[in-house]
Protein backbone atom coordinates (compact mmCIF):
# COMPACT_ATOMS: atom_id res chain seq x y z
CA UNK A 1 0.00 0.00 0.00
CA UNK A 2 1.47 3.27 -1.07
CA UNK A 3 1.91 5.93 1.57
CA UNK A 4 2.00 9.63 0.92
CA UNK A 5 4.53 11.61 2.90
CA UNK A 6 4.10 15.37 3.08
CA UNK A 7 7.37 17.22 3.51
CA UNK A 8 7.55 20.88 4.41
CA UNK A 9 9.98 22.33 1.95
CA UNK A 10 9.82 25.85 3.40
CA UNK A 11 13.07 26.53 5.20
CA UNK A 12 12.99 28.77 8.28
CA UNK A 13 14.48 32.18 7.90
CA UNK A 14 18.05 32.36 9.14
CA UNK A 15 18.51 34.05 12.51
CA UNK A 16 20.80 37.12 12.41
CA UNK A 17 24.10 36.70 14.20
CA UNK A 18 25.36 38.60 17.23
CA UNK A 19 23.48 41.38 19.00
CA UNK A 20 21.08 41.75 16.08
CA UNK A 21 20.02 38.14 16.61
CA UNK A 22 19.33 38.72 20.30
CA UNK A 23 17.30 41.84 19.50
CA UNK A 24 15.36 39.91 16.85
CA UNK A 25 14.52 37.14 19.34
CA UNK A 26 13.19 39.56 21.92
CA UNK A 27 11.27 41.74 19.50
CA UNK A 28 9.61 38.81 17.74
CA UNK A 29 8.96 36.84 20.98
CA UNK A 30 10.61 33.73 19.51
CA UNK A 31 12.74 32.65 22.45
CA UNK A 32 12.64 35.13 25.31
CA UNK A 33 9.00 34.59 26.35
CA UNK A 34 8.09 31.47 24.40
CA UNK A 35 5.40 29.45 26.22
CA UNK A 36 5.32 32.08 28.99
CA UNK A 37 2.27 34.27 29.50
CA UNK A 38 2.62 38.01 29.67
CA UNK A 39 1.31 37.95 33.24
CA UNK A 40 4.20 35.77 34.39
CA UNK A 41 6.74 37.63 32.28
CA UNK A 42 5.69 41.01 33.66
CA UNK A 43 5.75 39.71 37.24
CA UNK A 44 9.29 38.41 36.74
CA UNK A 45 10.36 41.79 35.33
CA UNK A 46 8.75 43.57 38.28
CA UNK A 47 10.48 41.24 40.76
CA UNK A 48 13.80 41.82 39.01
CA UNK A 49 13.41 45.58 39.38
CA UNK A 50 12.38 45.14 43.02
CA UNK A 51 15.47 43.02 43.60
CA UNK A 52 17.63 45.97 42.52
CA UNK A 53 15.83 48.26 44.98
CA UNK A 54 16.20 45.91 47.95
CA UNK A 55 19.82 45.27 46.97
CA UNK A 56 20.52 49.01 47.01
CA UNK A 57 18.91 49.34 50.45
CA UNK A 58 20.91 46.44 51.91
CA UNK A 59 24.16 47.60 50.32
CA UNK A 60 23.59 51.12 51.68
CA UNK A 61 22.96 49.67 55.14
CA UNK A 62 26.13 47.56 54.97
CA UNK A 63 28.16 50.56 53.79
CA UNK A 64 26.83 52.77 56.59
CA UNK A 65 27.51 50.11 59.20
CA UNK A 66 31.06 49.42 58.08
CA UNK A 67 31.99 53.09 57.62
CA UNK A 68 30.63 54.55 60.86
CA UNK A 69 33.11 55.24 63.66
CA UNK A 70 30.40 55.08 66.33
CA UNK A 71 29.65 51.60 67.73
CA UNK A 72 26.71 49.88 66.03
CA UNK A 73 23.91 48.72 68.38
CA UNK A 74 23.93 45.00 69.19
CA UNK A 75 20.79 43.47 67.55
CA UNK A 76 20.65 40.72 70.19
CA UNK A 77 20.13 43.38 72.84
CA UNK A 78 18.02 45.84 70.85
CA UNK A 79 15.55 43.21 69.64
CA UNK A 80 15.36 41.21 72.87
CA UNK A 81 12.04 40.64 74.64
CA UNK A 82 11.59 40.24 78.39
CA UNK A 83 9.54 37.12 79.10
CA UNK A 84 9.21 35.98 82.70
CA UNK A 85 11.90 38.34 84.01
CA UNK A 86 14.32 36.95 81.45
CA UNK A 87 15.59 38.71 78.33
CA UNK A 88 15.39 36.47 75.25
CA UNK A 89 17.35 37.85 72.26
CA UNK A 90 15.68 37.93 68.84
CA UNK A 91 12.72 35.78 69.97
CA UNK A 92 10.19 38.00 68.20
CA UNK A 93 12.25 38.09 65.00
CA UNK A 94 12.62 34.30 65.06
CA UNK A 95 8.84 33.85 65.35
CA UNK A 96 8.25 36.36 62.53
CA UNK A 97 10.70 34.47 60.31
CA UNK A 98 9.06 31.14 61.07
CA UNK A 99 5.62 32.57 60.25
CA UNK A 100 6.75 34.03 56.94
CA UNK A 101 8.56 30.85 55.88
CA UNK A 102 5.47 28.80 56.80
CA UNK A 103 3.39 31.07 54.59
CA UNK A 104 5.53 30.04 51.62
CA UNK A 105 4.44 26.45 52.21
CA UNK A 106 0.75 27.28 52.25
CA UNK A 107 1.18 29.45 49.15
CA UNK A 108 2.92 26.62 47.28
CA UNK A 109 0.07 24.25 48.17
CA UNK A 110 -2.47 26.86 47.03
CA UNK A 111 -0.80 27.02 43.61
CA UNK A 112 -0.83 23.22 43.41
CA UNK A 113 -4.56 22.97 44.19
CA UNK A 114 -5.25 25.91 41.89
CA UNK A 115 -3.97 24.02 38.88
CA UNK A 116 -6.08 21.06 40.01
CA UNK A 117 -9.05 23.47 39.99
CA UNK A 118 -9.90 22.65 43.60
CA UNK A 119 -11.54 25.95 44.49
CA UNK A 120 -12.19 25.28 48.17
CA UNK A 121 -8.65 24.21 49.07
CA UNK A 122 -7.04 26.88 46.92
CA UNK A 123 -9.07 29.68 48.53
CA UNK A 124 -8.55 28.28 52.04
CA UNK A 125 -4.77 28.02 51.60
CA UNK A 126 -4.55 31.51 50.14
CA UNK A 127 -6.49 32.88 53.10
CA UNK A 128 -4.18 30.96 55.44
CA UNK A 129 -1.21 32.57 53.67
CA UNK A 130 -2.85 35.98 54.06
CA UNK A 131 -3.40 35.27 57.77
CA UNK A 132 0.29 34.43 58.18
CA UNK A 133 1.20 37.65 56.37
CA UNK A 134 -1.17 39.76 58.48
CA UNK A 135 0.29 38.20 61.64
CA UNK A 136 3.78 39.08 60.44
CA UNK A 137 2.77 42.70 59.78
CA UNK A 138 1.11 42.91 63.21
CA UNK A 139 4.25 41.64 64.93
CA UNK A 140 6.34 44.09 62.91
CA UNK A 141 4.06 46.92 64.06
CA UNK A 142 4.63 45.77 67.66
CA UNK A 143 8.39 45.78 67.02
CA UNK A 144 8.25 49.31 65.62
CA UNK A 145 6.15 50.53 68.54
CA UNK A 146 8.56 49.04 71.09
CA UNK A 147 11.63 50.61 69.46
CA UNK A 148 9.96 54.00 69.06
CA UNK A 149 9.04 53.94 72.75
CA UNK A 150 12.68 53.06 73.51
CA UNK A 151 13.77 56.24 71.70
CA UNK A 152 14.72 54.97 68.24
CA UNK A 153 14.23 57.56 65.51
CA UNK A 154 15.37 57.81 61.86
CA UNK A 155 17.96 60.37 62.95
CA UNK A 156 19.25 58.65 66.10
CA UNK A 157 18.91 56.06 68.85
CA UNK A 158 20.07 55.68 72.46
CA UNK A 159 22.43 52.76 71.74
CA UNK A 160 25.03 54.12 69.32
CA UNK A 161 25.28 54.90 65.60
CA UNK A 162 22.57 57.28 64.39
CA UNK A 163 22.30 55.43 61.05
CA UNK A 164 20.76 52.43 62.82
CA UNK A 165 17.31 54.04 63.06
CA UNK A 166 17.11 55.19 59.46
CA UNK A 167 18.37 51.82 58.15
CA UNK A 168 15.91 49.90 60.31
CA UNK A 169 12.82 51.91 59.41
CA UNK A 170 13.71 52.13 55.71
CA UNK A 171 14.43 48.43 55.14
CA UNK A 172 11.78 46.85 57.37
CA UNK A 173 9.20 49.47 56.39
CA UNK A 174 9.69 48.87 52.67
CA UNK A 175 9.48 45.12 53.18
CA UNK A 176 6.43 45.43 55.43
CA UNK A 177 4.69 47.47 52.74
CA UNK A 178 5.30 44.63 50.29
CA UNK A 179 3.85 42.10 52.73
CA UNK A 180 0.78 44.28 53.31
CA UNK A 181 0.16 44.63 49.56
CA UNK A 182 0.58 40.87 49.21
CA UNK A 183 -1.99 40.21 51.95
CA UNK A 184 -4.55 42.45 50.23
CA UNK A 185 -3.88 40.80 46.88
CA UNK A 186 -4.15 37.30 48.40
CA UNK A 187 -7.53 38.06 49.93
CA UNK A 188 -8.83 39.55 46.67
CA UNK A 189 -7.74 36.56 44.57
CA UNK A 190 -8.95 34.04 47.18
CA UNK A 191 -12.38 35.67 47.03
CA UNK A 192 -12.45 35.31 43.25
CA UNK A 193 -11.37 31.67 43.49
CA UNK A 194 -14.01 30.91 46.13
CA UNK A 195 -16.79 32.49 44.06
CA UNK A 196 -15.72 30.53 40.98
CA UNK A 197 -14.89 33.57 38.87
CA UNK A 198 -12.20 31.63 37.02
CA UNK A 199 -14.65 28.86 36.11
CA UNK A 200 -17.51 30.99 34.80
CA UNK A 201 -15.35 33.79 33.34
CA UNK A 202 -17.07 36.44 35.42
CA UNK A 203 -16.10 39.96 34.39
CA UNK A 204 -13.50 41.69 36.50
CA UNK A 205 -9.78 42.05 37.06
CA UNK A 206 -7.64 38.94 36.45
CA UNK A 207 -10.58 36.81 35.25
CA UNK A 208 -10.33 37.21 31.50
CA UNK A 209 -9.75 33.53 30.67
CA UNK A 210 -12.22 30.83 31.63
CA UNK A 211 -10.88 27.99 33.74
CA UNK A 212 -7.46 29.64 34.05
CA UNK A 213 -5.87 29.79 37.53
CA UNK A 214 -2.52 31.22 36.49
CA UNK A 215 -3.09 34.34 38.59
CA UNK A 216 -2.73 32.14 41.67
CA UNK A 217 0.77 31.16 40.54
CA UNK A 218 1.62 34.79 39.73
CA UNK A 219 0.52 35.78 43.23
CA UNK A 220 2.70 32.96 44.54
CA UNK A 221 5.73 34.31 42.69
CA UNK A 222 5.30 37.67 44.42
CA UNK A 223 4.81 36.07 47.82
CA UNK A 224 7.84 33.80 47.56
CA UNK A 225 9.93 36.82 46.55
CA UNK A 226 8.79 38.71 49.66
CA UNK A 227 9.72 35.72 51.81
CA UNK A 228 13.13 35.39 50.17
CA UNK A 229 13.91 39.06 50.72
CA UNK A 230 13.10 38.67 54.41
CA UNK A 231 15.70 35.89 54.69
CA UNK A 232 18.38 38.34 53.51
CA UNK A 233 17.10 41.08 55.84
CA UNK A 234 17.08 38.63 58.75
CA UNK A 235 20.62 37.47 58.02
CA UNK A 236 22.19 40.88 57.32
CA UNK A 237 20.31 43.14 59.73
CA UNK A 238 19.38 40.98 62.71
CA UNK A 239 22.15 38.34 62.81
CA UNK A 240 25.13 40.45 61.72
Amino acid sequence: MAETVLINTVEPQARPAGLRGIAADWSSDQRAFKNVSWGKAMMWIFLLSDTFIFSCFLLSYMTARMSTTVPWPNPSEVFALTIGDKKIPLILIAIMTFILISSSGTMAMAVNFGYRRDRAKTAALMLATAAFGATFVGMQAFEWTKLIMDGVRPWGNPWGAAQFGSSFFMITGFHGTHVTIGVIFLIAIARKVWRGDFDVERRGFFTSRKGHYEIVEITGLYWHFVDLVWVFIFALFYLW
